[in-house]
């Protein structure tokens, strides 16, 4: 199936909601997954162990750009030594 038919499906059976989701509504959006085909079970369970994985560590991990963005301006002259170092703690959780 091609992007813009999915697109008009999804856009078609949206639910629109507002940010604060009440666990009623998690609980009923779960239930129904266990109606969807099963790689899409499947994709949904990796999203939800990858951010499970996440809340558990707490720890940042900086993407590619971001780490190449700050050698870039450590590199320029920007970003004194002391901030980048202080950026690099960040990311490095130390």
């Amino acid at each position: 199936m091609n992007f813009f038919l999915n697109f008009s499906y999804a856009s078609r059976n949206a639910i629109w909601y507002n940010s604060a989701m009440t666990k009623e509504q998690v609980k009923a959006v779960l239930d129904r997954v266990l109606t969807w085909p099963r790689e899409r079970q499947e994709e949904l369970a990796e999203i939800a162990l990858e951010i499970e994985a996440e809340l558990g560590s707490r720890i940042y991990h900086a993407t590619p750009d971001e780490l190449q963005a700050l050698d870039e301006a450590e590199r320029s002259g920007v970003a004194s030594e002391h901030e980048v170092e202080a950026a690099f703690r960040t990311f490095r959780g130390a």
